[in-house]
Protein backbone atom coordinates (compact mmCIF):
# COMPACT_ATOMS: atom_id res chain seq x y z
CA UNK A 1 0.00 0.00 0.00
CA UNK A 2 2.88 2.39 0.81
CA UNK A 3 4.34 1.82 -2.65
CA UNK A 4 1.03 2.68 -4.30
CA UNK A 5 0.63 5.89 -2.26
CA UNK A 6 4.27 6.77 -2.89
CA UNK A 7 3.73 6.31 -6.62
CA UNK A 8 0.55 8.41 -6.61
CA UNK A 9 2.23 11.17 -4.59
CA UNK A 10 5.17 11.23 -6.98
CA UNK A 11 2.83 11.26 -9.97
CA UNK A 12 0.88 14.26 -8.64
CA UNK A 13 4.14 16.03 -7.77
CA UNK A 14 5.62 15.41 -11.23
CA UNK A 15 2.48 16.55 -13.03
CA UNK A 16 2.46 19.69 -10.88
CA UNK A 17 6.10 20.42 -11.74
CA UNK A 18 5.41 20.08 -15.46
CA UNK A 19 2.18 22.12 -15.42
CA UNK A 20 3.78 24.90 -13.33
CA UNK A 21 6.76 25.11 -15.68
CA UNK A 22 9.34 24.15 -13.05
CA UNK A 23 10.66 21.40 -15.32
CA UNK A 24 11.68 24.10 -17.81
CA UNK A 25 15.12 25.43 -16.86
CA UNK A 26 14.63 28.61 -18.90
CA UNK A 27 11.57 29.50 -16.80
CA UNK A 28 13.47 28.82 -13.58
CA UNK A 29 16.49 30.85 -14.72
CA UNK A 30 14.18 33.74 -15.69
CA UNK A 31 12.72 33.61 -12.19
CA UNK A 32 16.24 33.90 -10.75
CA UNK A 33 17.17 36.76 -13.14
CA UNK A 34 15.73 39.53 -10.96
CA UNK A 35 17.52 42.34 -12.82
CA UNK A 36 16.85 41.01 -16.34
CA UNK A 37 13.97 39.06 -17.86
CA UNK A 38 12.44 38.36 -14.46
CA UNK A 39 9.47 35.96 -14.46
CA UNK A 40 7.71 36.10 -11.05
CA UNK A 41 5.27 33.27 -11.86
CA UNK A 42 7.25 30.63 -9.97
CA UNK A 43 6.78 32.67 -6.79
CA UNK A 44 3.09 31.70 -7.01
CA UNK A 45 4.07 28.03 -7.35
CA UNK A 46 6.28 28.28 -4.27
CA UNK A 47 3.65 30.27 -2.37
CA UNK A 48 0.98 27.69 -3.19
CA UNK A 49 3.26 24.86 -2.12
CA UNK A 50 4.10 26.65 1.13
CA UNK A 51 0.42 27.25 1.91
CA UNK A 52 -0.59 23.65 1.21
CA UNK A 53 2.35 22.35 3.29
CA UNK A 54 1.58 24.71 6.18
CA UNK A 55 -2.07 23.62 6.33
CA UNK A 56 -1.22 19.95 5.70
CA UNK A 57 1.27 19.76 8.57
CA UNK A 58 -1.22 21.40 10.96
CA UNK A 59 -3.89 18.85 10.06
CA UNK A 60 -1.74 15.71 9.83
CA UNK A 61 0.35 16.28 12.96
CA UNK A 62 -2.82 16.28 15.07
CA UNK A 63 -2.98 12.51 14.49
CA UNK A 64 -1.22 10.11 16.84
CA UNK A 65 0.60 8.47 13.93
CA UNK A 66 0.56 8.47 10.12
CA UNK A 67 -1.86 6.21 8.28
CA UNK A 68 0.79 3.88 6.84
CA UNK A 69 3.53 4.08 9.52
CA UNK A 70 3.76 3.65 13.28
CA UNK A 71 5.30 7.09 13.93
CA UNK A 72 6.10 10.38 12.22
CA UNK A 73 9.61 10.66 10.81
CA UNK A 74 10.40 14.30 11.55
CA UNK A 75 13.81 15.97 11.73
CA UNK A 76 15.31 16.01 15.20
CA UNK A 77 17.95 18.68 14.65
CA UNK A 78 17.13 22.37 14.44
CA UNK A 79 20.77 23.50 14.45
CA UNK A 80 21.89 26.02 11.86
CA UNK A 81 25.48 24.89 11.48
CA UNK A 82 28.29 25.04 8.94
CA UNK A 83 27.28 21.88 7.00
CA UNK A 84 23.72 23.19 6.64
CA UNK A 85 24.84 26.61 5.41
CA UNK A 86 27.48 25.23 3.02
CA UNK A 87 25.03 22.62 1.67
CA UNK A 88 22.30 25.23 1.17
CA UNK A 89 24.72 27.55 -0.63
CA UNK A 90 25.96 24.76 -2.93
CA UNK A 91 22.37 23.67 -3.63
CA UNK A 92 21.44 27.26 -4.51
CA UNK A 93 24.48 27.71 -6.74
CA UNK A 94 23.72 24.44 -8.55
CA UNK A 95 20.08 25.45 -8.96
CA UNK A 96 21.10 28.83 -10.33
CA UNK A 97 23.64 27.42 -12.78
CA UNK A 98 21.54 24.52 -14.03
CA UNK A 99 18.02 25.91 -13.66
CA UNK A 100 16.96 22.69 -11.96
CA UNK A 101 16.49 21.35 -8.50
CA UNK A 102 16.34 17.54 -8.15
CA UNK A 103 12.57 16.98 -8.61
CA UNK A 104 12.16 19.05 -11.77
CA UNK A 105 15.35 17.58 -13.23
CA UNK A 106 13.80 14.10 -13.08
CA UNK A 107 10.53 15.31 -14.62
CA UNK A 108 12.48 16.85 -17.52
CA UNK A 109 14.40 13.62 -18.22
CA UNK A 110 11.91 12.33 -20.85
CA UNK A 111 12.62 15.46 -22.92
CA UNK A 112 16.24 14.21 -23.31
CA UNK A 113 17.61 17.75 -23.64
CA UNK A 114 21.40 18.08 -23.39
CA UNK A 115 21.15 20.25 -20.26
CA UNK A 116 19.08 17.65 -18.45
CA UNK A 117 21.35 14.82 -19.58
CA UNK A 118 24.36 16.71 -18.21
CA UNK A 119 22.68 17.89 -15.01
CA UNK A 120 21.30 14.57 -13.74
CA UNK A 121 24.56 12.58 -13.75
CA UNK A 122 26.39 15.55 -12.18
CA UNK A 123 23.68 15.74 -9.49
CA UNK A 124 24.00 12.01 -8.76
CA UNK A 125 27.78 12.33 -8.47
CA UNK A 126 27.19 15.26 -6.11
CA UNK A 127 24.95 13.03 -3.98
CA UNK A 128 27.71 10.43 -3.81
CA UNK A 129 30.39 13.00 -2.91
CA UNK A 130 28.15 14.91 -0.50
CA UNK A 131 28.11 12.43 2.37
CA UNK A 132 31.91 11.98 2.58
CA UNK A 133 32.33 15.77 2.41
CA UNK A 134 29.73 16.24 5.13
CA UNK A 135 31.56 13.71 7.30
CA UNK A 136 34.83 15.59 6.79
CA UNK A 137 33.19 18.93 7.65
CA UNK A 138 31.45 17.50 10.72
CA UNK A 139 34.60 15.85 12.07
CA UNK A 140 36.63 19.04 11.44
CA UNK A 141 34.24 21.08 13.62
CA UNK A 142 34.49 18.68 16.59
Amino acid sequence: MRILFGFLSGLVFGIGLVISGMSNPAKVLNFLDVFGAWDPSLAFVMGGATLVTFIGYRVILQREHPVLLTDFQLPTSTAIDKPLLVGAALFGIGWGIGGFCPGPAWTALPLMTPGTLAFLPAMLIGFLLGQPLKNVMTSATK
